[in-house]
């Protein structure tokens, strides 16, 4: 079993940035997929980033590109999101998640870490 422990988020105004970071323990941190969500009020839970276990291939949402970043320190056991130019529709809670090897879909979760943009 993996535990994911987000942090980083905040309040920030339109064009600032922000840095989440997202810490695993337990099972082996390296062979896994990564991912950032996102889930605003009202709105269903959406794929922002997500990075290979090697970190060598990245997916960004469209909405995204250009303004976020997804990184991971193996070493750490630490995944991180570079947020810059935030727009108040990217206010939302962003989650962690993490996919086995082989695996179809994100099987542990976060808790969630809310971040607020304000215009």
């Amino acid at each position: 079993q993996v535990q994911l422990v987000e942090s980083g988020g905040g309040l920030v105004q339109a064009g600032g940035s922000l840095r989440l970071s997202c810490v695993v323990s337990g099972r082996t941190y390296d062979t896994y997929t990564m991912g950032w969500f996102r889930q605003a009020p009202g709105k269903e839970r959406e794929s922002v980033a997500t990075i290979s276990w090697s970190g060598g291939s990245t997916y960004y949402a469209d909405s995204v590109k250009g303004r976020f970043t997804i990184s991971r320190d193996n070493a750490k056991k630490t995944v991180y999101l570079h947020m810059n130019s935030l727009k108040p529709e990217d206010t939302s809670v962003y989650f962690c998640a993490s996919r086995r090897l082989g695996a179809a879909e994100f099987g542990s979760w976060g808790q969630g870490t809310q971040v607020t943009v304000s215009s």
